[in-house]
């Protein structure tokens, strides 16, 4: 099937003719009829099929022109990073149309948001916390809203948003088509479809166990951060073979310590991305990875999610992640629009057992890769990486004390004194005197 043949207008034809896209991939072909029937959908399909322009193909073929002030259609999607993303794919697809696209998110100046949202939108864009923080002003309404996306449902019930999402669904408009897609179908996820979404149309391109086929995957066993460190500079130090790379760390801490040894190895050449860095850090960080001028991106996974970066040659896993649905889309950053792509994964000891999950989750062994001949092995552990002492033998000393006399021992000299009572036991004559005196005190003020 061809774009053609989805019954989309000249404005979209165009758009995705300049684009280069001739051929919907099956989530998108599949995802199309139901949307434009008016039922509600949930679509799971891997990540880098196309989810996007999945929904935002028929949401704007059916998008008809009006210049009223309030949203009609709303995207959800739990990170800044995919709100600019969405809304570039939105402007692209809208390129021969007239229709008003608006982010926002939140890390920026709430007022400068409120400006735009107060000029009027047909598609807004919007992570849960700063959109709820917009009705809550009153300068935002959800009233005319006629479409529901939410996007990376399951990620956003990870990072805590539950609270923010009951918040704005209760009070959108009862007739309303409700459309949400995500990588994984979680418990969570089908509790939130039960209460909100009305018999939906599920649409399942793929097992979300099956690995993607076009990602070669390998491991390295590594003892420890700082030989990991070493590793990744000596495979880094290839610059035609590794043109592209994203680096997954587990945490900020780890993504800000990588950076700092390797930056002044590869100056100018790497990027960080973590949801402690600057709004404008981090658009600019991705951006510059985007057109070339960074080579390696270091990042948490709020990059691992929907975040669509052509032409990523190897996504390094420097640590391996707990869950392994979060290591499906960490690898997803690569092998995208049917090329090839590599991940590589550094494994310690302590990481055996979160590496054998995500085997035995995808139900594929791992090729294992000898460590470079000349590599320098580190003998220095992060304080995360050291042992925790659970017991004293841990030290080598014995539990059993022989000899021992308990709590008891002689007192000193000085202790030896006995108690003599109060001054009134040691010296009975002057209590005596003492009281007559205060006799004769009350005696006279009678």
């Amino acid at each position: 099937m061809t774009f053609q043949e989805l019954n989309l207008n000249t404005p979209l034809l165009n758009a995705l003719s300049d684009l280069g896209f001739t051929t919907p991939t099956p989530i998108q072909e599949k995802v199309y009829p139901v949307v434009m029937s008016g039922r509600d959908a949930v679509g799971i399909a891997q990540t880098g099929t196309g989810k996007t322009f999945s929904y935002l193909l028929p949401i704007l073929r059916q998008l008809k022109y009006s210049d009223q002030k309030y949203p009609r259609i709303l995207v959800v999607v739990p990170t800044r990073e995919l709100v600019l993303q969405v809304v570039g794919e939105a402007e692209k697809l809208a390129k021969y149309m007239n229709v008003r696209v608006v982010g926002v998110y939140g890390g920026t100046n709430i007022n400068t948001q409120k400006q735009v949202v107060y000029n009027g939108m047909d598609i807004l864009v919007a992570t849960p916390g700063r959109l709820v923080d917009l009705v809550m002003t009153g300068v935002l309404r959800l009233k005319a809203i006629q479409k529901l996306v939410i996007d990376e449902v399951d990620e956003m019930l990870n990072l805590g948003f539950r609270p923010q999402l009951m918040s704005f669904m209760d009070s959108l408009p009862q007739r309303r088509q409700n459309l949400m897609f995500s990588a994984t179908l979680t418990e969570e996820v089908a509790a939130l479809i039960d209460s909100y979404f009305y018999e939906p149309i599920t649409v399942e391109i793929e097992n979300q166990r099956t690995p993607l086929e076009q990602i070669t995957q390998y491991f390295y066993s590594v003892p420890n951060f700082f030989t990991k460190v070493n590793l990744l500079e000596n495979l880094l130090a290839s610059q035609e073979e590794f043109s592209r790379v994203l680096i997954f760390v587990s945490s900020k801490q780890f993504a800000d310590r990588v950076f700092e040894l390797l930056n002044p190895i590869y100056p100018e050449q790497i990027g960080v991305l973590h949801s402690n860095k600057s709004q404008n850090l981090r658009i600019n960080s991705l951006e510059k990875f985007r057109n070339g001028t960074f080579r390696m991106l270091i990042a948490t996974d709020v990059a691992a999610r929907g975040l669509d970066i052509l032409d990523v040659s190897h996504v390094i896993n420097f640590d391996v992640p707990d869950i392994p649905e979060d290591y499906m889309h960490r690898i997803g950053r690569t092998g995208r629009a049917e090329k090839a792509g590599i991940a590589i994964t550094f494994v310690n000891e302590p990481e055996i057992k979160h590496f054998a999950e995500i085997e035995e989750f995808m139900n594929r062994v791992m090729e294992e890769k000898p460590l470079p001949s000349d590599l320098k092995i580190s003998n220095v552990f992060t304080d995360e990486e050291r042992p925790v002492l659970f017991d004293k033998e841990y030290l080598g000393k014995s539990n059993v004390i022989t000899d021992s006399q308990g709590a008891f021992h002689e007192k000193k000299e000085k202790n030896k004194k006995v108690n003599l009572g109060g001054p009134g036991e040691r010296n009975p004559r002057k209590t005596k005197s003492r009281n007559r005196g205060v006799e004769r005190k009350r005696a006279a003020k009678r």
